[in-house]
């Protein structure tokens, strides 16, 4: 009996730190330009959040009052930042939820543009861009999660 118990606290003990673990399996990253931009013009740029196999993350526009919308923000000093697009998600019913779900699954990206004036008197450029989003198996949800990267380029 106390055998039994004891494989059962190890069982529930390793479910729960599977859990955890995909709740923090995305990452964050992100590129501006080619690595470098000009001063007085823009450059493309992009946050990439990475969703392993098996999760998926509420788009910004989950479509369920419960879902917790994927949110970017992105904010550099001494520089201009359009707004963050958001891409399309992918409608998906889950056994969780009574109706579709719009979510991002794999590589998802979110571009936006840098502006960096003819007057700024740095080398470098500093983005720091904030992902809010909650992570979600086919079964069940995990608490939201924020992740913080910062993005860097050149000043010719």
């Amino acid at each position: 009996m106390k055998k039994s118990i004891s494989v059962s606290i190890l069982s529930a003990a390793l479910l729960v730190i599977a859990g955890v673990m995909s709740a923090n399996a995305q990452t964050v990253s992100g590129s501006i330009g080619n690595g470098s931009v000009k001063r007085g013009s823009a450059a493309k740029a992009s946050v990439v959040l990475s969703i392993p196999n098996g999760l998926h993350v509420n788009s910004s526009r989950p479509k369920s009052q419960y879902a917790i919308a994927t949110n970017v923000r992105v904010s550099g000093q001494g520089i201009k930042t359009s707004s963050v697009r958001y891409p399309s998600g992918h409608n998906r019913k889950f056994s969780f939820s009574e109706s579709e779900i719009n979510v991002y699954e794999g590589r998802t990206v979110f571009p936006f543009t840098v502006t960096v004036p003819a007057n700024f008197t740095g080398d470098t450029v500093k983005i720091r861009a904030v992902v809010k989003y909650q992570a979600c198996t086919e079964e069940v949800c995990y608490p939201p999660k924020t992740k913080e990267v910062t993005l860097t380029a050149k000043v010719k």
